[in-house]
């Protein structure tokens, strides 16, 4: 059984996975919580994450990814992991990362400070190094920035992968997950120009796969992190994979590219990763964003929200009302819900949101609220399927 662990950090982010084999994966981390406050809700993630290793009796992950620099991704990083770069940034219970996954724009960014800064020195270290990274990026779009560092070889491209490729190191052979980049993606322009879209942040599928005691049938389930991409940056992921799947004639075993079970939403419910136009109710979402969400969701999937309570009001910072009350329409449709993270079991006393994956596919585990043992709620299995 894998688990993925999403935490109430109102409007910043951190998953955390667990795979069946004992691997862990983090996706972001960002430790925002006040504790002198004793009114703020959000939990303390540095304690959160460190109970969770010392329990497992190890001190790293074996996978962290930095989606972008913003600091609800990466907040107090400097002050929880071991990073090589730096021997004042080591030691004392620091936890280790074997490998580091951050987009392109984390090494050639400039002018970075604080916590992002420490990133960056680290991802350079160890691509110079080239070991314990995985860099993302169309290499063409790095050529500058490899030839300025005098590092423009072979080994080191190997250490980059291009949007639509599979992400080497975790295959569903010997991990029963895989992981497919979606972004940062290049195209070309009109007159050839190669472009690198959204740069700065990952998209990414995972599909977990678990198989049957009885019968022996492979369950897959795939989730898509979607970080903080905008809704143009969706537009081409969805009309990229579909292009491909019609060139290639792979019909619908390219669109599962497109399939989700899960959906760790972009941006914190914010309208731009729908559409343009909020919208006075609800945000219409563009052409292309609507079929990701309701030509290529599953039934009873499940849409997560890394963000604050939803407000009753108009915002100008996410989550937006308007963006959420599309979000609830699915239910109708696919029957998707859609959960936030601090409402999660209560809006007054959130907690981590944990989706077990098993043989009959992800089910949200129910937290213990009043003291009661935590209980499942269980989908309902599609007949004959294997997705």
């Amino acid at each position: 059984m894998h688990k993925i662990t999403a935490f109430p950090l109102g409007n910043a982010d951190t998953t955390r996975i667990d795979l069946a084999n004992g691997k862990k994966l983090l996706i972001d981390y960002a430790n925002v919580s006040d504790p002198a406050n004793k009114a703020d809700k959000r939990i303390d993630l540095n304690k959160e994450l460190s109970k969770d290793l010392t329990d497992a009796k190890r001190g790293y992950y074996d996978v962290v990814a930095f989606s972008h620099l913003d600091k609800d991704h990466i907040c107090g990083s400097t002050e929880f992991f071991h990073f090589e770069h730096s021997t004042k940034l080591q030691g004392d219970g620091r936890i280790k990362i074997t490998e580091l996954w951050v987009p392109a724009a984390v090494l050639v960014e400039e002018e970075c400070s604080g916590d992002a800064k420490t990133i960056q020195d680290e991802a350079r270290h160890r691509f110079k190094a080239g070991k314990g990274i995985r860099v993302f990026s169309n290499p063409l779009t790095l050529n500058k920035w490899l030839n300025d560092n005098k590092i423009n070889d072979e080994a080191h491209r190997k250490l980059i992968t291009d949007a639509g490729q599979l992400i080497p190191g975790l295959t569903l052979a010997a991990d029963n997950v895989e992981f497919f980049l979606h972004s940062p993606h290049a195209s070309r322009t009109a007159d050839g120009t190669l472009l690198d879209r959204n740069s700065d942040a990952l998209a990414v599928q995972a599909t977990f796969q678990e198989k049957h005691p009885s019968t022996g049938v492979i369950k897959k389930t795939r989730v898509h992190f979607f970080t903080d991409i905008d809704h143009c940056v969706i537009d081409d992921i969805v009309n990229i994979t579909e292009y491909h799947a019609d060139k290639k004639r792979k019909g619908s075993a390219h669109l599962e590219r497109l399939w989700w079970d899960v959906m760790h939403l972009p941006h914190h419910s914010s309208y731009l990763s729908l559409s343009e136009d909020k919208g006075k109710d609800i945000t219409v979402p563009d052409e292309e964003v609507k079929r990701l969400y309701e030509t290529y969701a599953q039934a009873n999937s499940i849409i997560i929200s890394s963000s604050d309570v939803i407000p009753t009001e108009d915002t100008t910072q996410p989550p937006h009302r308007q963006a959420a009350a599309y979000y609830k329409t699915l239910n109708a449709k696919n029957k998707v819900v859609y959960k936030v993270t601090m409402e999660q079991p209560t809006k007054e006393a959130p907690k981590p949101m944990v989706l077990k994956i098993d043989y009959l596919g992800v089910t949200l585990e129910k937290a213990d609220i009043a003291g009661a043992p935590a209980i499942l709620t269980k989908p309902t299995p599609r007949a004959g399927s294997t997705r």
